[in-house]
């Protein structure tokens, strides 16, 4: 019962749609502004840079305290792999909220609070790849998904005997790579937006 319980807390945690209620506090219903997501990037195109930003941090710290808090709360018990399952059930959460009809973000920037607390080496990896391909691209969504890739290769580069890291790391990232699929559509044919400088 404890362990349903954390991973029914974690994921009404990472439902918690932060976009859209930033969004709606300036009078914008995000799901019908730029791209549709209701994610850090589309706040940030949107609403404003300190905004974007904010509901980036926002989605990170559900991220972080689903895998690193919820489970020392909830569990009467240490179970292993508790804080990555926990982590995964958030990003499942941002991905598919209840509240939403199960549509939301592509779970960025809450993985990347999972990953701070359960594998901080392959959100390196992930981080380093992100920030190059951003810098040559300027396009958030290809350095979301190399960065995604990286975090799963990173896991299989300094997580080789932990199976379960190694399962949901590259889960993890197969469903950041199909969340990004009509981006890459647009990629191929050159429609992609870019940020400026």
């Amino acid at each position: 019962m404890n362990f349903f319980t954390l991973i029914l807390s974690a994921y009404l945690l990472g439902s918690v749609p932060f976009g859209l209620l930033i969004s709606s506090l300036k009078g914008v219903d995000l799901r019908n502004a730029g791209s549709g997501n209701i994610g850090a990037t589309n706040v940030f195109r949107v609403v404003g840079k300190s905004w974007g930003l904010l509901c980036f941090a926002l989605d990170f710290t559900k991220g972080l305290l689903a895998a690193a808090l919820l489970p020392a709360l909830l569990l009467s018990e240490p179970i292993p792999n508790a804080g990555l399952i926990a982590g995964a059930a958030a990003i499942a959460g941002h991905n598919w909220p209840v509240w939403l009809k199960f549509k939301g973000g592509k779970g960025i920037a809450t993985s990347a609070g999972v990953l701070t607390a359960v594998a901080p080496w392959a959100l390196l990896c992930g981080l380093g790849v992100w920030i190059l391909t951003m810098l040559l691209s300027r396009m958030v969504s290809l350095s979301s998904i190399l960065a995604a890739l990286a975090v799963a290769l990173g896991g299989w580069i300094f997580y080789p005997d932990e199976p379960w890291t190694l399962a949901i790391l590259t889960a993890l990232a197969l469903i950041a790579v199909w969340r990004h699929r009509t981006n890459i559509q647009r990629i191929l044919k050159g429609e992609e937006h870019r940020f400026g400088k």
